[in-house]
């Protein structure tokens, strides 16, 4: 049916032979596309004529903020500083459990597949939950505060760290690797010394990078309970003090920016 509706391109070479040109996949994609968004708009009862006349209430709010308390900065303070603690702290610690779980998920390094197979479902499982789906089930854990969204941020870092790691791992040189291994090196002074140096600034770089993310994820797992400026924000939203949320905004858009700068500095120096 899609090589009627769609037919292969003739295309007359020199010497005179007809060759078929690769058919372009577009076209069928694009109806999918078009098939999945229509049913995705009849299921979740979309509206276009909704999100046109109400958009203008955004731009309300927005307006609202405008100026931003700035006497409001020093109640903020607090949680703020609360906000970056989670994020380092659930990053680093993370990013260093990453280390032996992206080991341990590595065919190339484990010879027990069943080992690498079960630390490899782990990492899939930990990132399909939701940071704040694993913000509230650690608050009923370990009750509320920031130790429940340091928990939160620390198993996505890992998740996250750990499946980009242990790709990397798999597609290293493994030539230095079995070399030592042949000089009677043991496994794990064979991946210190070929495997750890070919994907440490990939790792270091990465580990960066979810940092970065990590403030902004921590900065509304206050919404369950979790501490941080989140807090502040649900609390102001409630009771439409819209200048206070403007200054919330504006010190986590300030933040965030001279975390990512500094870390974008940092990461093109490893690569």
């Amino acid at each position: 049916m899609y090589d009627k509706i769609f037919p292969p391109k003739k295309i007359v070479l020199p010497d005179g032979k007809v060759v078929l040109e690769k058919r372009t996949r577009l076209p069928l994609i694009l109806l999918i596309l078009i098939v999945a968004t229509y049913y995705s708009v009849e299921l979740t009862d979309f509206s276009l004529k909704i999100l046109f006349t109400r958009i203008g209430n955004f731009f309300t709010i927005i307006g609202s903020m405008i100026p931003p308390e700035w006497s409001y900065f020093d109640d903020l303070l607090s949680a703020l500083f609360a906000t970056l603690q989670m994020s380092l702290l659930g990053s680093v610690i993370g990013a260093v459990l990453a280390l032996p779980f992206a080991v341990a998920a590595s065919a190339n390094i484990i010879r027990n597949r069943v080992v690498v197979a079960v630390f490899k479902v782990i990492l899939s499982l930990l990132r399909t939950l939701p940071t704040l789906v694993t913000a509230l089930i650690a608050t009923f854990v370990f009750g509320l505060g920031p130790t429940a969204g340091v928990v939160a941020i620390l198993l996505f870092t890992l998740s996250y760290v750990g499946k980009l790691l242990y790709e990397q791992i798999e597609n290293v040189d493994m030539g230095a690797f079995e070399a030592m291994e042949s000089i009677g090196m043991s496994r794990i002074e064979a991946f210190r010394s070929a495997i750890i140096p070919q994907v440490l600034p990939g790792y270091l770089s990465t580990s960066l990078f979810c940092f970065e993310g990590n403030v902004r994820y921590a900065a509304i797992l206050g919404y369950v309970g979790a501490g941080g400026v989140g807090l502040l924000i649900n609390e102001n939203l409630g009771w439409r003090d819209y200048p206070s949320v403007g200054m919330i905004i504006l010190a986590l858009v300030v933040t965030v920016y001279i975390i990512e700068t500094v870390s974008e500095y940092f990461r093109k120096k490893l690569i």
